[in-house]
């Protein structure tokens, strides 16, 4: 316990001492940890879009205007059969029509000056989430695209994959952009420690004569690390809340017309919690790295 209590209050002195190094320490890990958190935050917003998505996902087909009774009949018979298919709903020209003219008013007038609808009938296929795979569904899609009467099949699973790629390219673009910035951080975190044990070097000689453990020594190091971490991952989390709620302000009426705003949320309390204890490890890094000065 006396070792604890001595170690935090060296390492408080010492970033006092230097407390305007330490404040540059503290903004760098910040920094690290606000950019690895924003791309976290934007791959997990678009991991809870994407299975909502995924669970309604459907495919439309669109069929040729000359399509004959018993064309359609063996389109049906064959959806009904599918085990990936929950549901199908027939839409009519006349009502994809007016689902347009309802969902796009701003192009109604054009095609209202149309002599003849140009919009085809469709039927609209519901998936079944437990039982549609990628790979099953996509034969699906094309042998119902090569059936007489099908003039067409859109696929949401595919744009929902390509969709799936772009997370993962920004996850992954965010943990090495994060990871460089933690790198300069823990060497941050190490050179300001550096300079709090030089400036107390005669004190530490002193202590090293009369026997001093190594823990005790190194220990006021390490922690003064974890402190400017903990600092850095509290000021990063915090910023991240701040301009995600200015974001969501400004955008939110956009966000709404591309994704329910109930799929949009801030990080969850583990791994924001976890953000914080990732400051605090790079920051512990770069005191352990300075405290293996003391020998």
């Amino acid at each position: 316990m006396h070792w604890i209590r001595y170690s935090f209050t060296e390492a408080w002195r010492s970033l006092w001492r230097q407390r305007n190094s330490a404040v540059l320490s503290v903004l760098t890990i910040g920094a690290a940890i606000l950019v690895l958190g924003g791309f976290l935050l934007i791959g997990v917003n678009l991991d809870r879009a994407m299975a909502r998505w995924s669970a309604a996902a459907e495919f439309s087909i669109y069929l040729r205007d000359d399509i004959t009774p018993d064309e359609r009949s063996a389109i049906n018979r064959a959806l009904t059969e599918h085990p990936s298919v929950a549901s199908r709903v027939y839409v009519s020209r006349e009502a994809a029509l007016t689902r347009f003219t309802r969902d796009f008013p701003d192009l109604a007038a054009g095609v209202a000056g149309l002599l003849q609808n140009p919009l085809p009938a469709s039927i609209e296929v519901r998936l079944n989430p437990q039982r549609s795979d990628a790979d099953v569904v996509d034969r699906l899609a094309r042998q119902v695209q090569a059936s007489p009467g099908v003039s067409d099949v859109r696929f949401d699973r595919r744009w929902l994959e390509r969709l799936a790629r772009i997370a993962w390219a920004i996850q992954w673009a965010g943990w090495g952009l994060g990871g460089v910035l933690i790198i300069a951080a823990v060497l941050t975190v190490a050179t300001v420690v550096r300079l709090g044990l030089h400036a107390r070097r005669d004190e530490v000689e002193i202590m090293q004569l009369m026997g001093a453990p190594l823990g005790l020594l190194r220990g006021p190091l390490v922690v003064e690390g974890l402190i400017q971490g903990g600092l850095g991952g509290v000021l990063a989390l915090g910023a991240l809340l701040a301009g995600f709620a200015a974001g969501l302000r400004q955008l939110g009426p956009e966000l709404s017309t591309i994704v329910d705003p109930s799929l949009v949320g801030f990080l969850p309390t583990a791994l924001s919690a976890a953000l914080v204890a990732g400051g605090m490890a790079v920051g512990g890094l770069g005191g352990l790295l300075a405290a293996r000065h003391v020998r």
